[in-house]
C-alpha cells in the first residue's frame, strides 16, 4: 500500500475514533455552529461575491483559450 493512501486511512479512523468518542451532543453542537455560520448573512454575501467574481473569470479563461486555438 502506498504511503499516501496509509496516511489517508489512518487519519480516517483517528477522526472516527475522536468522532466517536465525542458523541453526538458535540456533533449537534457543532452542526449548529456551522449552521449558522453558513446562514450568516456576511457569509452569504460572500459567497455570492465569489461565485461571480468565479463566473468573470472563468469567462475570461474561455476567451483566451479561444484566442489561443
Amino acid at each position: 500500500m502506498r504511503p499516501k493512501t496509509t496516511f489517508i486511512i489512518l487519519i480516517a479512523v483517528i477522526a472516527y475514533v475522536l468522532g466517536a468518542r465525542a458523541g453526538r451532543e458535540r456533533y449537534d453542537q457543532m452542526r449548529n455552529a456551522l449552521t449558522s455560520f453558513w446562514n450568516d448573512p456576511t457569509v452569504k454575501k460572500a459567497r455570492k461575491n465569489a461565485s461571480r467574481e468565479a463566473g468573470k473569470a472563468r469567462k475570461a479563461v474561455q476567451k483566451k483559450a479561444k484566442q489561443l486555438r
